[in-house]
């Protein structure tokens, strides 16, 4: 009977430390947190046993930016080569923070730009289309026979298409309206 007892006690504290572990392991000491987690969200929970506290931040990061590394003929004639970084920081909404917005159109410095390059390029079209043309009489091209116009025209229109290139590259890199206030540039 002693040994029956014995068992039946041991059994029942056993079971009883067994349903006790039970029970503190499924205990959730933290509350549930309804935070409402997306893309651009991010939270810090610190918590210990006096208490816990939140730091929450619903658009984070708040300004986002590109970079745009670009490479383009530049200095006397287009032979250099001109490297310019442009960063743009936006907002998530892609409202841009380095633009100022002015219904939409151009501003003073880029009409200023738009009219130095095309002053550039008809300038150097001009420039272009009389090279093509002493290239023509120079190597007498024109006195071939049956496609010698159709040759000194295409040599013509290409020496002008050039210039105008060249022309056009060069008054945008010497003209200050046609700096970008958010690149740094280096020519090489």
């Amino acid at each position: 009977m002693k040994k029956l007892i014995g068992l039946s006690l041991g059994t029942l504290i056993g079971i009883s430390h067994i349903g006790m572990i039970g029970m503190i392991a499924r205990k959730e000491s933290f509350p549930k947190l309804n935070l409402p987690i997306g893309e651009y969200t991010s939270y810090s929970v610190i918590a210990n046993k006096d208490g816990y506290s939140i730091n929450y931040r619903a658009h984070d990061p708040r300004i986002m930016a590109t970079i745009t590394k670009s490479e383009r003929p530049g200095g006397f004639l287009g032979l250099g080569k001109k490297k310019s970084v442009t960063e743009q920081q936006y907002t998530m909404e892609g409202a841009a923070h380095t633009q100022v917005s002015n219904g939409g159109g151009l501003s003073a410095n880029e009409i200023a730009c738009l009219k130095k390059q095309g002053s550039g390029e008809g300038t150097g079209r001009l420039v272009g289309g009389s090279l093509g043309t002493a290239a023509v009489t120079q190597t007498g091209m024109a006195s071939i026979p049956i496609i010698g116009w159709v040759l000194a025209g295409a040599t013509t229109m290409m020496g002008m298409d050039q210039g105008a290139e060249i022309g056009g590259s060069m008054a945008k890199d010497f003209a200050k309206e046609c700096e970008d206030p958010n690149s740094v540039s280096d020519s090489v």
